[in-house]
């Protein structure tokens, strides 16, 4: 495991490299592999792009992100313009079922997504789209992944098939187990990007609503 100082100094390298974050405005300390991320930033965007950048670091194991979200313009995007704003993102979006969700905006700048769509990989775009819009602040995501019902042996056929096509190398590691339309998911992987995969070919499979991930990191 790396030593805290070289944690630390990694995560703020992967926050200079992307280019969706103003590292300078971020602060980062590590202990035992937890990172914990402070600062101010503009928009929602940002602060879940550090997050994101700092579980892509080797040696990362949780992120505590106390970023705070201040916009820096001088004039705020009215709820009107936010909602605007919201429908053009999900209409623009082909792997999100527009016309199945919809939103509210209030407190300057607060999402609520509803509906129903069918896999919680679309549920997790729509949020995604909303988020990067300018004058959102935060996004409630209360889309519920419905659909018809699918057999607990057909489900884990399915998902165990999408991984030997996304991770063939770690799909030996990773067990599948399925309750119901929940999804657990334990094993290891060897890095945050594998993690994503893995729980993006279970999140993508029509039936699953709910995953329970209890993989682990291990280089």
């Amino acid at each position: 495991m790396k030593i805290d100082s070289q944690l630390k100094t990694d995560v703020m390298r992967e926050l200079a490299w992307d280019i969706h974050i103003e590292e300078a405005a971020i602060g980062v300390s590590a202990h035992h592999g937890v990172v914990t991320l402070n600062g101010i930033v503009d928009c929602w965007a940002q602060k879940h792009a550090a997050e994101e950048a700092a579980h892509r670091v080797a040696g990362v194991l949780d992120v505590a992100n106390e970023i705070e979200i201040k916009p820096s313009w001088i004039v705020t995007r009215s709820d009107a313009d936010i909602a605007e704003a919201v429908r053009g993102a999900l209409t623009w979006n082909r792997f999100v079922p527009e016309q199945q969700i919809r939103s509210t905006v209030s407190d300057h700048g607060t999402v609520t997504l509803t509906g129903t769509v069918r896999t919680l990989a679309q549920r997790e775009e729509a949020e995604r789209v909303v988020r990067e819009l300018a004058g959102v602040r935060y996004v409630t995501n209360q889309i519920t992944v419905g659909g018809p019902s699918v057999a607990e042996g057909a489900l884990h056929e399915t998902i165990k098939e999408a991984l030997e096509r996304h991770v063939a190398r770690e799909a030996d590691r990773i067990t599948v187990d399925v309750q119901g339309d929940t999804v657990v998911l334990s094993g290891r992987v060897a890095s945050w990007r594998e993690r994503r995969a893995v729980l993006g070919a279970a999140k993508g499979t029509p039936g699953v609503r709910r995953i329970d991930d209890r993989l682990r990191i291990q280089a």
